[in-house]
């Protein structure tokens, strides 16, 4: 299952929409651009995005990518470690 990546529009000046349109060029990821994700501080304040509905952000949206790709690898690893555990069950 594809990785969702979710980016608020009120969002885009903080530079998102480059971070959205990179992440789209990827066929592992499943990108979405909503109107508004209803984290309106989170929008004000810093470049964010939701992966897999959890908020990631970072002060700069070049570090906003890097903490994605960072969260993605990460729950990919949980998940693959989770399914060897339950494998050896």
């Amino acid at each position: 299952m594809k990785p969702i990546v979710e980016f608020c529009a009120s969002n885009m000046h903080h530079g998102t929409d480059r971070i959205m349109q990179r992440l789209e060029q990827d066929p592992d990821y499943e990108v979405i651009e909503y109107g508004c994700l209803g984290n309106c501080g989170e929008c004000y304040l810093f470049p964010f995005a939701l992966v897999d509905g959890e908020i990631v952000a970072a002060e700069t949206a070049d570090k906003l990518y890097d903490e994605i790709v960072k969260n993605i690898e990460e729950h990919r690893a949980n998940r693959e470690a989770l399914d060897k555990l339950l494998d050896d069950l």
